[in-house]
């Protein structure tokens, strides 16, 4: 299944109308070599995939969408959902397929796609599943487009981001979790709330797992520039620890919040990977809590793991990770963390 007929066909035995409605302009030249037609692809079209999908289109960041799904007529439907309003929207072509060659060609690809739990399933059985599905999805996308950026949604993303390295062979810095990104936003949004400032002037970062192991850098928050913690001990205003701990737990359980509300997620990571994708795109090298190649950063060693660190992204993906300091508990808790992810990566076999 492809994009819909294009309507300048629509002539006289299949005429094609864009050939006659337009009067060339004379002695042109061909367009500018340097300029780049940008290409996203996104795999699985459920609630996270379109909210990702229809962001990307609303905030320009594409040239053209391909959008991939097994199910082909829930695919078609939205694709010409999207399609119909391009009156309202900058003009991006959008194709979808139940095939990979659709992607072909893509600068980068965001990978939404995973099984759902079935009711009394362990998480380690799920995992396997979404890992047998990850085994049909990633090796496609890299064949279609070696030179793209993979960008990993599905959950557990921090695992499911090592798998898709893994299966891809491409080098770690093309390959990226959206991780803890989403839960750095939550997290500003809560400490502008307490302090009834616009979140973006909040500096904060949730690092390690997309998960209960999360770890907040309370130590490096700043606020307009002025760091919150060293403020309150210099004016010697105290504060609880367990004020903060609360803060944290509200961070890693608002996910949990929204899904039992509405029965998913859906706003806040469409803006979430569309951040992502502006960075990469855009060559912003802004700095982002994403799921990286931990190895070598901030003592985190033993084997391959993937789990959120503040990273500089740009058109190359991943181009260096940030050297926050961490006070000794943060860092022992982000090694933790990695320990997690890492023991249940050994349950996969990879």
């Amino acid at each position: 299944m492809q994009k819909s007929a294009s309507a300048s066909s629509l002539g006289p035995g299949g005429l094609d109308l864009s050939q006659i409605f337009f009067k060339p302009v004379q002695n042109t030249s061909p367009p500018s070599p340097t300029k780049r037609h940008t290409k996203i692809s996104v795999i699985g079209t459920g609630n996270v995939g379109m909210a990702i999908a229809q962001t990307i289109l609303t905030q320009d960041l594409a040239d053209e969408l391909a959008l991939v799904d097994a199910i082909p007529d829930k695919l078609r439907g939205e694709m010409l959902d999207l399609q119909h309003a391009a009156a309202f929207l900058p003009r991006t072509k959008i194709l979808a397929s139940t095939d990979y060659s659709v992607t072909v060609g893509s600068d980068l690809c965001i990978v939404t796609a995973g099984a759902r739990q079935i009711a009394g399933e362990s998480r380690l059985n799920l995992l396997q599943r979404n890992v047998a599905m990850f085994q049909g999805i990633i090796p496609p996308l890299a064949q279609y487009s070696p030179d793209m950026i993979l960008m990993i949604v599905s959950n557990p993303v921090d695992v499911l981001t090592y798998v898709a390295w893994k299966l891809s062979g491409f080098p770690s810095n093309r390959v990226i979790g959206s991780g803890t990104n989403l839960d750095s936003s939550r997290f500003r949004f809560l400490i502008a709330d307490h302090l009834d400032v616009n979140a973006q002037d909040v500096q904060a970062y949730i690092v390690g797992e997309h998960g209960d192991s999360s770890v907040a850098l309370w130590s490096s928050i700043s606020v307009g520039g002025v760091p919150v913690l060293s403020f309150l001990e210099k004016q010697q205003i105290p504060y609880e620890k367990d004020t903060l701990e609360k803060i944290h737990k509200a961070v890693v359980e608002s996910a949990y919040e929204v899904i039992s509300l509405k029965g998913y997620t859906s706003w806040a990571i469409g803006y979430s990977a569309a951040n992502l994708a502006r960075s990469i795109l855009r060559d912003q090298r802004k700095i982002h809590p994403v799921s990286v190649l931990a190895n070598g950063f901030y003592g985190i060693g033993d084997g391959d793991v993937f789990l959120s660190l503040p990273a500089q992204l740009g058109r190359g993906g991943v181009l260096g990770v940030t050297n926050v300091h961490l006070t000794d508990e943060e860092a022992q808790r982000l090694r933790n963390s990695a320990k997690t992810i890492s023991e249940v990566q050994s349950q996969l076999g990879l």
